[in-house]
């Protein structure tokens, strides 16, 4: 054999080795688990939360449900469902939700399988097994009303709330930093996009979804590519997106105005009442 042609199989064996080794650890890389301070094995005291446990058959997933400060009546009130970034816990995210509270609306933060004091392991078919069994338990409390109900998700969050939005009705859909599919950072890694085991094609939900959407992205991202939230945007149907003079981590640059920013879009949506009173 030629010399040109042993090396040539010298490249095709390391290339196939290098791509069974990423696709033996991508799951480590998207949901980096092991990156995360480990957190008390007994759910927070954190005021106003009430912890519901999901079971599902590879164990329970810990939930967490925030009732509104305020409220028109005492009818059922609207919620938001949210999912957080591959790196984090619905324990770093009460506070900066609370504004959705004050609007009288409930924010209910779901769990990754695996993830903090949660059973299972992360990957997208549990993760959407769990999300459906979340939306399920809130849409069968008396106290919810099933026909208000806002997904919201933030960077790796976007792909478990479209998985959640193509299995059930929503009223509406919030992405924050997010992407069009895991898939398409297949070439920036130099493998075949058919190896990802978890794509989570946001991109074909959001040019179905029916609802309005709220896609918001930084110009900077430096992540999750400011291209992303542009190529989601140019696909819905019913859209406001929204750019902002910052990276990833640093999204959004001031919870101020982005908390205005989502108000405005709830009250265009049809998601929030026109007179609210203070909770007792």
């Amino acid at each position: 054999m030629a010399v040109a042609g042993k090396y040539a199989l010298w490249i095709v064996g390391i290339y196939i080795a290098y791509c069974m080794v990423l696709f033996a650890v991508q799951r480590q890389v998207i949901f980096p688990r092991y990156m995360i301070e480990p957190v008390p094995q007994t759910s927070a005291r954190t005021p106003g939360v009430e912890t519901i446990w999901l079971p599902l058959d590879f164990g329970k997933v810990e939930s967490w449900y925030l009732a509104p400060e305020i409220r028109a009546d005492q009818s059922p009130v609207p919620v938001v469902i949210f999912a957080h970034g591959n790196g984090e816990l619905i324990d770093w995210w009460p506070e900066e939700l609370r504004a959705f509270l004050r609007l009288g609306v409930g924010v209910y933060l779901v769990e990754y399988p695996g993830y903090g004091r949660s059973g299972g392991t992360p990957s997208q078919k549990s993760i959407t097994r769990t999300f459906v069994k979340a939306y399920e338990t809130l849409a069968a409390r008396p106290d919810v009303d099933g026909n208000r109900i806002v997904l919201f998700g933030r960077s790796l969050g976007g792909g478990a709330v479209c998985a959640l939005a193509r299995e059930k009705p929503t009223a509406a859909l919030i992405l924050m930093s997010t992407f069009t599919s895991v898939r398409s950072f297949a070439p920036r890694h130099l493998v075949p996009p058919f190896l990802i085991r978890d794509p989570f094609d946001n991109l074909s939900v959001v040019s179905v979804y029916g609802q309005p959407i709220l896609i918001m992205h930084g110009r900077n991202d430096e992540v999750i590519a400011y291209r992303h939230g542009k190529t989601l945007a140019a696909a819905a149907r019913q859209v406001k997106f929204l750019s902002y003079d910052c990276g990833h981590n640093d999204f959004p640059p001031g919870w101020f105005g982005f908390q205005d920013t989502v108000h405005a879009f709830l009250k265009t949506a049809g998601i929030l009442t026109t007179r609210v009173v203070q909770a007792e």
